[in-house]
């Protein structure tokens, strides 16, 4: 027989049961019973000391059990994840027939199915996640799985990232995989694969590509922006880190804990889950960590499916002696105890020996590792992916290393026949903002809009973009050449981006001038920074709220044109004017280098709306205190009486007011909903997802029903859509008062 314990690493090794005799022996000389090697990495140098030996130590029997459990919990995760982050409980809004709407595949000649058929598409992805889960038809649910996430994945760069990409390469490995031996449907139904063997490789494979996923994160947040502190600079103002503010401010915080934290986590997860000494400590610091980004962003089933990944790195038997310690009651619905696993053809025993396809899993094993320590270094191939960050992404696992902001986004567009021009809104027949930072979707976008402005009378259009982007906190700058006809631009995927600007690495150093300035201005006052290229000029309208609007000089030389005035004005470096408000001004830079500059202005109409709410708010306390003796006359009366639904329309409230009253419930709101009980928590949460998902299946439903029997009558299509669309009223107020809040109670909940 063969122990269950020992494969609790990447190749991890196993013994034979000794006799009594050799116990004896063992005990007079334990040293050499396990050797150091083994007793640390799980197999001995003699194990890959040749072809053979590597061959048959990846195809070692290995207990299934932990396999099993994490297969289950993938499905479950995944099956979540179909309801939400793939997208189908708002898939009709996402696909919609008939509209112009521009996508940005991979491949250009991928187009989404009609309607009815996405969420088909979605409906054998849920059922392949739930048989990867009950291990039932198991690797036709896997196929079911993976062939339909990766068209839906294919299909839309713009919601690529890290961890969609990662479970695409889980639900791969699956396929591959025997993990339907423990705990499975298709183990009830078949004796020869219930609690078998499965060969170590699939250990292997698994446990190094979650090491790869920490360890390569953290090797790239070695670089400069993140290690000083600018990729995730405002993530220190969560709530989540009120802990650390007892004794640390915010800017040390932010270096210390967010960034040198997340730095330390990501280079030595996988080394500390890796070894058996510091695997408890490992456990704790990962569970942490991910829990806390479940808080902190918004990135669905990653964290739990992380957390779900952390128990493959123990010994392998680990289910077995932890559903052990359950009442015996509860054993036939629990994973498998005992007896201990049978042999399988998969895997290499002392005899006979290994085969063909024992070889070639153990050559896949290799090829697949050496494919993903490659792949996030291969953006010298992909070069027309890069732009000021390299890659694809989603492969590259540089998982928050840059944070962007967009400034100032135009569009213009020219009648190649005509010569007319215009301007169109960013987002115009697209529903994503993603494409704003690639050339490759810029391209893509470029290419539909000249499709679809013919149908506007437009010609032959010529399309020109210019984005102005801040990454890590830099000065806002050109991205894309705006001089350039994005339709006619040359673009490949193997060669540079002609049309890309540079980012002015070279003016990074001004970032902590930056902060210098913005310290020294109050709380009314805001700033832009601003780079751009010499021989070109920026457009600019100052609205009539920004009645207190410059700009200076930081480096380089500027021209000022007022266009109103038809009246030029040349600054040098410390230089200062006044723009007037309400019209449009152009900023030439003239100098032979970039010319950095920023605007300095306060929203006036903003700043007097906030001093009427400070009057208002200390007249509705002295007239709660009594301390206000005048009566109050009739448009400030709501200010003692509250704002009902018909005051809301009236004309006799002062609009200030009825403003500050609104604003004012909105607050109390959510500052009842934060303070709010955990099971209060609980249950605004479980409502949530259970009208979400709830949505999704019926709309699921719906379609199934077209496809089968064809379309109802609108009336009856109308009322069941409608019934899909059913959400708890305070759900959905919840929802709008949050974007309305972001800006008026700061970071919120990000």
């Amino acid at each position: 027989g063969l122990t269950t314990r020992g494969a609790a690493r990447f190749l991890p090794s196993r013994v034979k049961k000794k006799s009594s005799k050799e116990n004896k022996q063992t005990t007079l000389a334990p040293s050499e019973q396990t050797s150091t090697m083994k007793r640390l990495f799980g197999f001995e140098k003699e194990d890959i000391s040749s072809w053979h030996r590597l061959v048959c130590l990846l195809n070692r029997p290995t207990d299934p059990a932990s396999l099993g459990i994490f297969r289950f919990l993938f499905g479950m995760l995944m099956a979540l994840d179909i309801t939400q982050e793939r997208g189908l409980s708002h898939l009709d809004y996402k696909y919609l027939d008939g509209a112009p709407v521009c996508r940005f595949p991979l491949f250009n000649f991928l187009k989404p199915l009609p309607m009815d058929w996405m969420f088909f598409v979605y409906f054998v992805m849920f059922l392949g996640a739930v048989g990867i889960m009950l291990g039932c038809f198991y690797r036709l649910a896997c196929l079911m799985f993976i062939s339909t996430y990766w068209y839906v994945f294919f299909l839309d760069k713009t919601t690529w990232n890290n961890h969609s990409y990662l479970y695409g390469l889980i639900g791969f490995q699956l396929t591959l995989m025997d993990a339907n031996r423990y705990w499975s449907l298709d183990g009830l139904r078949n004796p020869r694969k219930r609690n078998a063997h499965v060969p170590l490789w699939n250990y292997t494979l698994l446990r190094t590509q979650i090491f790869i996923v920490y360890f390569i994160a953290g090797v790239k947040k070695l670089d400069a922006d993140w290690v000083e502190g600018y990729s995730m600079k405002y993530l220190a103002h969560h709530w989540l880190f009120e802990p650390f503010k007892l004794i640390l401010p915010v800017e040390l915080i932010s270096l210390m804990v967010v960034h040198g934290g997340g730095l330390i986590l990501d280079l030595t997860a996988g080394y500390l889950l890796f070894f058996d000494a510091t695997r408890p400590v490992a456990f704790f610091f990962v569970s942490y960590f991910h829990c806390m980004n479940s808080q902190l962003f918004s990135i669905g089933m990653f964290s739990y499916t992380m957390l779900a990944t952390s128990p493959l790195f123990c010994y392998p038997d680990w289910p077995r002696r932890f559903f052990g310690r359950f009442p015996e009651f509860l054993q036939p619905i629990l994973p498998f105890v005992s007896p201990a696993p049978i042999s399988s053809s998969s895997c290499v025993y002392p005899k006979p020996p290994s085969g063909f396809k024992h070889k070639f899993r153990a050559i896949f094993t290799i090829l697949y590792i050496m494919e993903q320590f490659f792949l996030p270094y291969s953006h010298f191939i992909t070069q027309g992916y890069n732009n000021w960050t390299n890659g694809l992404y989603g492969y590259s696992w540089d998982m928050m290393v840059h944070a962007r902001s967009h400034q100032h986004v135009k569009i213009t567009y020219r009648d190649g026949v005509t010569g007319d021009v215009g301007y169109l809104n960013p987002g115009v027949f697209t529903q994503s903002r993603r494409w704003k930072d690639h050339g490759d979707m810029l391209k893509q976008y470029a290419t539909c809009l000249s499709e679809n402005l013919p149908q506007f009378n437009i010609s032959d259009p010529e399309i020109y973009f210019d984005i102005w982007v801040s990454i890590n906190d830099r000065f806002q700058q050109r991205i894309f050449d705006p001089r350039v006809d994005i339709v006619k631009a040359d673009w490949s995927p193997f060669r540079p981006n002609s049309w890309l600007m540079p980012l002015l690495v070279d003016l990074s150093p001004w970032r902590t001038k930056f902060e210098e300035i913005e310290g020294s201005l109050d709380n009314q006052t805001e700033v832009v920074f601003i780079a751009d290229f010499p021989g070109l000029y920026l457009e600019n309208y100052v609205s009539e709220d920004l009645g207190n609007t410059s700009v200076q000089v930081l480096e380089g030389l500027v021209n000022v044109e007022i266009v109103d005035e038809k009246k030029n004005y040349s600054l040098q470096p410390g230089e200062k004017m006044q723009i007037p408000a309400g019209g449009y001004h152009k900023v030439y830079t003239v100098s032979e280098g970039p010319s950095c500059y920023m605007y300095i202005y306060v929203n006036t109409t903003e700043a007097e709306l906030q001093k009427n709410f400070t009057k208002l708010s200390e007249l509705q306390e002295k007239v709660r205190n009594g301390t206000e003796t005048e009566p109050l006359p009739p448009e400030l009366q709501p200010l003692i009486t509250g704002l009902d639904d018909q005051d809301s329309d009236s004309s006799v409230i002062d609009p200030v007011v009825r403003i500050f009253l609104k604003r004012q419930k909105r607050m109390q709101e959510v500052k009842k909903r934060r303070e709010a009980s955990l099971i209060e928590r609980f249950q605004r949460f479980a409502s949530k997802k259970y009208y979400s998902i709830r949505r999704g299946f019926l709309m699921t439903a719906i379609a199934l029903r077209n496809l089968a029997v064809g379309l109802p009558p609108l009336e009856q299509l109308t009322r069941e859509v409608a019934y899909a669309n059913m959400k708890e009223p305070e759900t959905e107020t919840e929802t709008s008062q949050d974007e309305r809040l972001k800006d008026e109670v700061g970071h919120g909940e990000l």
